[in-house]
């Protein structure tokens, strides 16, 4: 059997921990560092801002595999990141959508040039630090679940990998929790033990994003004008400075007074308005998804008890799904959920089974609009 595997390593404790778990199971590693992005200063000097890509991360990786015979290498994958991940990110501002990178960087980058340089490496395995686990399901084959860690789950981000990719992945971490990874990489006194982690995104080291739009693409953000923020009733309350300066549920930074917090609502590109509202007008009972990937196809669900989870950290919400003959899922949930936005992703789940996901499209304001011909699953 060929157990050759390429483990993605960032330079963090978790792949650090992974890959000594596939030694332990009798993989035959090869580690593998992805190059994503290059911050720079205004200078051209490489920024070390962000850990994830920099020098240091790649060097530690390196120093782990050193550590156990492991051959390391270090792709340059910012080309392909910077198409699919970033450019993404930026169109999607521009279109008053806030859309979530990692769930394209683990389609196009792990799930996808990573696997293609594994085939080249006749490596039969991709093995990551994510914290879920692979299992198996009657009818469907190798599934994705929950890792056990409930603080650390990140099947979220998963739901838009091939299901024909599963099989061939390996979660080392998933059936433990931070805690315990950290322990393991103590005792063997990784380099990466005590690296501190970091939830920011690798181009995104100070998670302003406005600020990227405006240094990354500066004609498109020269070209945005001006707006009015409005009342759900219509009423002008103030202006606002671009649409892709804002997010769907955005608080702060306004510039609107009231007698209640407002909250953004809506934002309509072609009319260069912004709705805000108060929070009680911020539930949404359902909402409309598309771009559907089913890891486990719906005539396979184990059961019709769906919960939908709506953002990332998000605890779910019970769920009917309906899908139209046009493949847009329609949710319904169980109970109202607070700023549903366009371009976030809801994730389907089974009890701990990633089923799959999509985009959302819309968080609908009353049921009366879910006129949809289609068929409940």
């Amino acid at each position: 059997m060929n157990k050759r595997v390429l483990v993605a390593m960032s330079g963090g404790v978790d792949s650090s921990v992974a890959l000594i778990k596939v030694i332990e199971e009798g993989f035959e590693p090869i580690g593998i560092t992805m190059k994503l992005w290059e911050s720079s200063d205004s200078d051209g000097t490489p920024s070390t801002d962000s850990y994830c890509c920099s020098i240091e991360a790649i060097n530690n990786a390196k120093n782990v595999c050193k550590k156990f015979g492991v051959p390391h290498y270090t792709l340059d994958y910012k080309e392909i990141f910077r198409k699919n991940v970033v450019d993404y990110l930026v169109d999607k501002y521009f279109t008053g959508i806030t859309p979530n990178p990692c769930i394209q960087c683990n389609v196009h980058i792990r799930w996808g040039a990573l696997f293609d340089k594994a085939n080249d490496l006749d490596a039969n395995w991709v093995a990551t630090g994510h914290y879920a686990k692979i299992g198996k399901m009657e009818n469907s084959g190798a599934i994705i679940r929950k890792g056990i860690d409930d603080n650390k789950d990140q099947s979220y981000v998963l739901w838009g990998i091939d299901p024909k990719l599963i099989p061939r992945t390996l979660f080392p971490i998933g059936d433990l929790t931070k805690q315990e990874v950290r322990i393991i990489a103590e005792k063997a006194d990784l380099i990466t033990a005590n690296i501190k982690e970091s939830q920011e995104l690798c181009f995104l080291p100070n998670a302003d994003y406005r600020r990227f739009l405006k240094e990354y693409a500066p004609n498109r953000t020269a070209l945005e004008k001006d707006g009015i923020i409005i009342s759900t009733e219509g009423e002008t309350l103030g202006n606002h400075t671009g649409i892709s300066q804002y997010t769907i549920g955005q608080r702060k930074k306004l510039g609107i007074s009231g007698p209640k917090p407002s909250y953004v609502q809506h934002m309509d590109p072609s009319a260069n308005t912004i709705t805000v509202a108060p929070r009680e007008k911020m539930y949404s009972p359902s909402c409309q998804v598309s771009q559907l990937n089913w890891l486990v196809p719906p005539e396979n669900w184990p059961s019709n008890k769906i919960k939908t989870h709506i953002r990332y950290n998000h605890k779910g919400v019970k769920s009917e799904i309906i899908i139209s003959p046009k493949g847009i899922a329609n949710v319904k949930f169980d109970e109202p959920q607070f700023a549903v936005t366009p371009g976030q992703s809801a994730v389907f789940y089974s009890d701990d089974i990633l089923l799959g996901g999509g985009i959302i499209l819309s968080g609908l304001k009353s049921r009366e609009q879910n006129g949809l011909d289609n068929h409940s699953l």
